[in-house]
């Protein structure tokens, strides 16, 4: 799937392994992990189908936004856009679930 960054420190704590996003060391790895399986799906339906990503839709105001599970205190919001090419996930940002 096409990805674009809403965050460009996102973009590079995904391609520079030193890069960090300040939340720890585990939350880097499983954020470099997701990017790989978002990359590699041919649209949202695969997220959806792993359960253990807890692939949701948020609420009110948010709601064009959707989550994705980095560990139990740390969630992957992005966005889905239209394009020429099809659709693309726009990345968000790292948030505390808590």
């Amino acid at each position: 799937m096409d990805c674009r960054f809403a965050d460009k420190k996102l973009e590079r704590v995904e391609r520079d392994v030193t890069a960090t996003m300040g939340h720890g060391n585990d939350v880097d790895t499983m954020f470099r992990r997701r990017m790989q399986l978002i990359r590699a799906a041919p649209d949202e339906r695969d997220f959806r189908a792993l359960k253990s990503l807890h692939f949701e839709r948020l609420k009110g105001r948010r709601v064009h936004q959707c989550s994705m599970r980095l560990n139990k205190q740390w969630r992957l919001i992005v966005e889905f856009e239209q394009s020429p090419g099809g659709k693309v996930i726009v990345i968000i940002s790292v948030e505390d679930y808590h």
